[in-house]
């Protein structure tokens, strides 16, 4: 069984983008649209395989809660 990694690079220019992301936005999608929409902000910017693809959503849903916190940290 292959096991699908994503490059670094995304992986930082995804955790660049949350950071760069308005905390309104951040806090006001679903998990699915914010998923989406991260997801397809990385898809723009970087070129990433179907696998890439799927692994990095996989990531990004794991990472909501963290997301979530961050961005509620900001408010404060």
């Amino acid at each position: 069984m292959r096991v699908c990694t994503v490059k670094a690079s995304a992986l930082r220019h995804l955790w660049f983008l949350i950071e760069e992301t308005q905390t309104s936005t951040l806090l006001g999608f679903s998990d699915a649209e914010l998923i989406q929409q991260l997801l397809r902000q990385v898809e723009q910017d970087k070129l990433l395989t179907g696998e890439e693809s799927n692994t990095m959503q996989a990531y990004i849903r794991s990472r909501v809660p963290l997301i979530r916190d961050l961005a509620q940290a900001r408010m404060a």
